[in-house]
């Protein structure tokens, strides 16, 4: 596959990346897939959380504090777990965001994550979905795979704070001339076509 470079006019390859998507339109699963034909890291926050705390890190221990209690994680710690994943070495050529930023203050933490390191995000890809048919897809995953947290009440809940906290990005990144939409409801293998057309890959 050739470098895909970003359609706006720019032929800077397109490496600086999110994916974005209410729950259960399939992010990591695409993120994965995307993150490997580019050879960048897919970095989803759920993951960073989990290496921090299983190593026991100075981040992972506080965001741990606040686990425990049943509380968010504040901003501020997670923004820092993002820093310095984006500092490693393998992020250095690029990197794919699944789940980060969720919210405005996110977007403006990130922005400055970038200016730091002199390197402009490339694009948004946005999955579309039909919430109903997403709310069905999650209940009968919950069900297959015994997951308390996928009842119905729980997903639309979910589905709720994504559309009050995080569709609002859209909007900025939309003013940016950055998002590109795909329809998420389709086979698998025909998303990742379509997000790879929409990086413009040839």
């Amino acid at each position: 596959m050739t470098t895909p470079t970003v359609s706006n006019g720019s032929t800077a390859p397109a490496r600086r990346l999110l994916i974005v998507g209410p729950p259960g339109a399939g992010k990591g699963t695409q993120a994965v897939r995307i993150a490997d034909e580019l050879s960048i890291p897919a970095i989803s926050t759920g993951d960073i959380f989990r290496a921090n705390v299983s190593g026991q890190t100075e981040l992972g221990v506080l965001a741990k504090s606040y686990m425990d209690k049943g509380e968010y994680v504040p901003d501020s710690v997670t923004n820092d777990m993002v820093r310095s994943r984006l500092a490693e070495a393998d992020a250095q050529d690029g990197f794919l965001l699944d789940g980060y930023p969720r919210t405005l203050d996110q977007v403006e933490a990130l922005d400055g994550m970038l200016a730091e390191l002199g390197t402009p995000l490339d694009l948004v890809l946005l999955l579309v979905v039909e919430q109903e048919e997403v709310v069905q897809r999650l209940v009968a995953r919950g069900a297959e795979q015994g997951r308390s947290d996928d009842t119905e009440e729980t997903i639309r809940r979910r589905l709720e704070v994504y559309a009050e906290q995080t569709a609002p990005l859209i909007d900025v990144y939309e003013q940016r001339g950055l998002v590109r939409r795909v329809d998420g409801m389709a086979p698998i293998d025909e998303v990742t076509a379509a997000l790879r057309e929409a990086l413009g890959a040839r």
